[in-house]
């Protein structure tokens, strides 16, 4: 992977400049930009902190012992799916933020990942 060693704060990185080039674009193409503007960073910022989460799980998971380390990692599992249900719930109630551009925000980590490893399958044919 091109991700280089520390691949939590490369993807990071590299999900902020997406946002930004994402935001940009919302900004140029909509007429009234807000809520999809504050639709996008809300999912965005809260799928950058659960992905976090996960990073700090699977960190502590490792110097567990085997039992506790799978009920640590499945605890951390509900709370970030709570967490995305709860975002839904919000998004779908106000009306100052658009509840489709939440679930675009979303995908930002997987898109860095994915996008990461359809590079290095391009690069290494």
């Amino acid at each position: 992977m091109s991700l280089g060693e520390n691949y939590f704060s490369t993807i990071i990185k590299r999900s902020v400049i997406l946002i930004l080039i994402t935001s940009a674009i919302i900004l140029m193409a909509f007429k009234e930009p807000k809520p999809y503007l504050y639709g996008f960073l809300f999912g965005s910022i809260i799928n950058i902190l659960n992905f976090r989460l996960m990073y700090l799980s699977t960190k502590r998971a490792m110097t567990l012992h085997s039992k506790d380390a799978q009920m640590h990692v499945t605890v951390n599992y509900l709370i970030r799916y709570i967490t995305y249900g709860l975002v839904l719930v919000v998004a779908a109630k106000a009306e100052y933020i658009n509840f489709y551009t939440v679930i675009l925000g979303f995908f930002v980590i997987k898109t860095i990942i994915l996008s990461d490893t359809l590079y290095e399958t391009i690069k290494k044919r």
